[in-house]
């Protein structure tokens, strides 16, 4: 079945019975939310990019108040907060990557921060947001345990 995810439940009596679910569509994007020394790692990437992003932007509408500038600076604020929390990483990671592109093609601040900021953005959209996310929380492998019906 296409669409399906096979979850193996343990049950009371020590057997495995298969449940077919609908797949949450990150689940599709990631195989797993990286744990450990590796989630550690894609946490700090998150919060350096989410929080030079929003200071970039917090300094770039003290330099330039045009609406350009000014649409470029909300959408990298709003992709900051969403990967510092992990919430919506794969599309917050390719905001982040077209406003940085966009920023260094247009001249607007430091060419190789707009870069490393848009370099940042689509590791974090191709690597995922790691275990210490609200992606994870939301889209991660749940476990599910179905009591015996036959037990009273």
């Amino acid at each position: 079945m296409a669409g399906t995810g096979h979850f193996r439940v343990w049950a009371e009596r020590q057997r495995f019975t298969t449940l077919a679910v609908e797949d949450p569509p990150l689940r599709r994007l990631f195989s797993s939310f990286a744990d450990g020394w590796p989630g550690a790692g894609l946490f700090f990437l998150r919060l350096v990019a989410g929080v030079a992003l929003i200071a970039s932007t917090i300094v770039g509408f003290h330099a330039d108040a045009s609406a350009g500038a000014l649409v470029s600076g909300l959408v990298a604020a709003v992709a900051g907060l969403l990967l510092i929390i992990g919430l919506w990483t794969p599309i917050a990671g390719s905001l982040v990557a077209i406003v940085g592109v966009w920023n260094a093609i247009a001249g607007r601040g430091d060419l190789w921060v707009n870069l490393l900021l848009a370099t940042m953005g689509a590791a974090l959209a191709v690597l995922g947001p790691g275990a210490w996310s609200i992606d994870a929380r939301l889209f991660g492998w749940k476990r599910i345990d179905i009591p015996d019906s036959t037990r009273r």
